[in-house]
């Protein structure tokens, strides 16, 4: 891009910045709504008023372009399922993050939470944002389905968004370890989404106002709803893998509407699952990779048509796929789990040309891999822990926890936490030996994923929300 000047002005796109799209090992992607960031290379030495005047045209032009926006565009700490890059990651251990804690010790706060859910927090704007399923005021077997908002800083519950209500005849049950509200909301500059599965999806401002509500996508479930949308191309995409016809749709972010659904291309034997989906970017094309039974798909989030696919036997599919040095990683979930690593440059059924190998001893079924300096770890449900090499799907160790785990493990700088259904978060190296930093139990039920911003992790137990950091 030029200034008229002859000078040359270079777009810098930064590591982490939603809007480059170019991060492709880390599964980085642009947000739609999202204007453009630059900062330039100038290269020769200016003035500073002699920079403002060159300056001032081109930045008045980049204005006009995309519109000025009262809304900060600094990114949010933790705006989605899995955090800024939906992996996991967390690229730095800032000091005040702990590595111990106890009921008592390095809890900043502890806020009980109305109703029930087990969507994890998304964080930005010195706000927390969740989602909860609360009793009817009419004393009805109903439910609302809300938004909860609460302040970062003090923990305080200031406002319960009230979005749609959940009739109790025509809801079916779930599973004992499902809730009403398990997708994770999910933020984007001035927006909120809010996903409840096929009981419809919501979008409010950030003070909780509605936007849009639609509830046009309702599917027959089955034990209830699971995975969180992600976005791409102005579109709010999730999976509708119900107990019949299952599909992947996505809704124009501006108004709810629908923009494409597109149908399973297989007919499975047991339809259901709860994939969230990962967004990537190969070779500048962005894929919305979206596994459920039986298959993986690789879809334009443009269209909605299928760019590839990946056939396994697998149903009730929940962990999300995480993208690293070229390589997908996807879990085939029920009923003999396997970790498959793809290579997502083909097109069409890819299934005997892009899978590098498959592992299949204490894959889990629920919680999400983490992927990192060349390695894989995941953590099985019954709490193994394995690691594998990310080339060759060699294991390099493997060692087992005990207890039952559902969240899905996180990343922060070398040190990996995972956190049982029974409250106890372990910690331990992130690297080619086991090494065992710390054990650290809540003593309550927990099933979400922790969240990381501002120096502090976040945890969802089926009580309350805390705030961890040392003190």
């Amino acid at each position: 891009m030029a200034n008229g000047l002859g000078m040359a002005l270079i777009p810098y796109r930064g590591i982490g910045d939603y809007n480059s799209g170019a991060n492709r090992t880390n599964g980085g992607r642009p947000d739609p709504e999202s204007p453009p960031r630059f900062t330039w290379n100038i290269r020769m030495p200016l003035s500073a008023s002699a920079w403002l005047t060159m300056i001032r045209p081109a930045l008045c032009t980049i204005l006009m372009a995309v519109g000025f926006q009262s809304t900060s565009l600094a990114a949010d700490a933790w705006p989605e399922f899995r955090g800024p890059r939906g992996d996991g990651v967390v690229p730095s251990l800032a000091p005040s993050i702990p590595t111990k804690w106890t009921p008592e010790e390095n809890i900043t706060w502890r806020t009980e939470l109305p109703g029930e859910g087990w969507s994890s927090p998304v964080i930005g704007g010195g706000k927390i944002y969740l989602s909860a399923a609360m009793p009817s005021d009419d004393g009805s077997d109903d439910r609302v389905l809300c938004l909860l908002i609460l302040d970062q800083a003090t923990g305080s519950l200031e406002k319960t968004v009230k979005l749609m209500k959940q009739e109790s005849s025509t809801t079916p049950k779930i599973h004992n370890k499902n809730s009403h509200a398990s997708p994770t909301p999910l933020l984007s500059e001035n927006r909120i989404y809010i996903h409840f599965g096929y009981q419809g999806t919501a979008c409010t401002d950030r003070q909780g106002n509605v936007q849009w509500v639609n509830r046009d996508l309702s599917f027959k479930p089955t034990h209830g709803n699971g995975g969180s949308p992600v976005l791409a191309d102005g579109k709010l995409i999730f999976t509708c893998d119900g107990g019949d016809s299952p599909s992947v749709a996505a809704l124009n972010t501006k108004d709810g509407s629908l923009a494409w659904r597109t149908p399973r291309p297989v007919d499975s034997a047991r339809k259901f699952s709860f994939a969230t989906p990962t967004v990537i970017d190969v070779d500048n094309q962005i894929q919305i990779i979206a596994p459920g039974s039986d298959c993986v798909l690789a879809l334009d989030p443009a269209s909605g048509k299928i760019i590839w696919q990946v056939a396994y036997d697998g149903f009730s599919v929940i962990p999300k796929p995480v993208y690293a040095d070229g390589r997908l990683f996807v879990i085939s979930g029920f009923m003999r789990s396997t970790l498959m690593a793809i290579q997502p440059t083909g097109k069409g059924d890819i299934t005997d040309t892009h899978v590098d190998w498959v592992a299949k001893k204490a894959i889990p079924k629920t919680p999400s891999p983490i992927a990192t300096d060349g390695l894989v770890f995941v953590v099985s449900d019954d709490g193994i822990v394995s690691c594998f090499e990310q080339t060759t799907g060699e294991l390099v160790w493997k060692e087992r926890l005990g207890g039952g785990f559902s969240s899905s493990p996180t990343l922060i700088g070398d040190h990996l936490y995972v956190t049982s259904e029974e409250g106890k978060t372990t910690v331990m190296k992130a690297g080619r030996k086991f090494e065992l930093l710390a054990e650290n139990d809540l003593e309550e039920r927990s099933l979400a994923s922790l969240a990381v911003a501002d120096g502090a992790i976040y945890l969802r137990t089926a009580k309350a929300l805390y705030r961890i950091e040392n003190r």
